[in-house]
């Protein structure tokens, strides 16, 4: 517990000096677009006059140091500007961030199913057949981008002229599992799986090393010469030390399922963070490109803290330092 306690110290502290740097380095970034903030808010048709005064009133021409303070500033009371339709960046990213979440961790739970099935299966049965099928298709999801994956799943099982319409026509936009759980997985199912398949390749190669690892140990063969049935040393012992490893890489695999999210949400219409960053893009918004980076990235470095804290805790080794 006190190593626990340590950790979550060590995390907290240093949880403001990273989101500073990815404040500054996203602000820095953004501040480089050749894109006039005034015009976009007031519109092309608008007089020198009307931008001079609109760029004095938010401070555009301060000093780049000066406005990151004050971009800092809004950021600690929850403003991070508005969008070009003067919506408040807050208010679209605070709809869209769940859905993205939702996709991210539905395709993590499927990874980490995928993985842990197959890893378990592949060192069980050690250079045999099975595992070399297995083997063929880690290297194969390996290689397989989630966004390519994603348009195979789309003609192969939507329901749509050549495909096995396995699922029904794909609903446009997003609809919620409350409203109609039905339609919520018709929807979610597809893209989580494009998200999913290539992590889980990943996954089932780091399972599988530590099975191998955990079944040579010298435990294992001195509990089955003491009697003890060899599925209760894989189910007890092997297995729940052998996937210790695996959650030190999840914090990673987060980070490329939100990556991957944000493209697969484009191709299947999914109104997200994903969507906001190409609309922010085609509109030269700033605010909203600047926001929905900042909020990615913040959330990325938050599950790094939390798979940190959880190996601390399914680890007893660590545990007992």
């Amino acid at each position: 517990m006190s190593q626990l306690v340590r950790l979550l110290g060590r995390r907290l502290v240093a949880l403001p000096l990273m989101i500073l740097g990815v404040t500054l380095l996203v602000f820095v970034i953004m501040s480089l677009s050749p894109t006039d903030q005034a015009r976009r808010a007031l519109g092309e048709s608008a007089s020198e006059e009307a931008l001079d005064l609109y760029r004095e009133a938010n401070g555009l021409n301060d000093p780049l140091l000066e406005r990151y303070f004050s971009f800092l500033g809004g950021m600690l009371h929850g403003d991070l500007g508005t969008t070009s339709g003067n919506t408040p960046v807050t208010e679209v990213v605070a709809h869209a961030l769940p859905i993205t979440l939702q996709l991210t961790f539905l395709g993590l739970a499927i990874a980490i199913v995928i993985a842990a099935v197959l890893g378990v299966l592949a060192a069980l049965f050690r250079d045999r057949w099975l595992d070399q099928v297995i083997r063929v298709f880690t290297v194969a999801s390996l290689a397989t981008p989630s966004f390519w994956l994603a348009l195979l799943l789309v003609q192969w099982l939507a329901d749509i002229p050549g495909g096995w319409q396995l699922f029904p026509a794909l609903v446009s936009g997003w609809v919620g599992f409350f409203e109609d759980p039905a339609v919520y997985l018709n929807n979610i199912t597809l893209p989580a799986l494009a998200l999913a398949i290539p992590v889980a390749g990943s996954l089932t190669r780091v399972v599988r090393t530590a099975m191998v690892e955990e079944l040579d140990r010298d435990y294992v063969r001195t509990a089955i010469g003491a009697g003890v049935p060899y599925p209760i040393v894989v189910s007890r012992n092997v297995l729940r030390n052998a996937l210790i490893t695996p959650i030190t890489v999840l914090g990673l695999r987060v980070g490329y399922l939100m990556g991957g999210a944000v493209i697969i949400e484009i191709i299947f219409n999914i109104q997200a963070m994903g969507q906001l960053i190409l609309d922010g893009v085609n509109r030269n918004d700033v605010f909203l490109v600047q926001g929905v980076t900042l909020v990615v990235a913040i959330s990325f470095i938050i599950v790094n803290i939390v798979v940190d804290l959880l190996y601390v805790v399914v680890n007893p080794r660590i545990r007992s330092i």
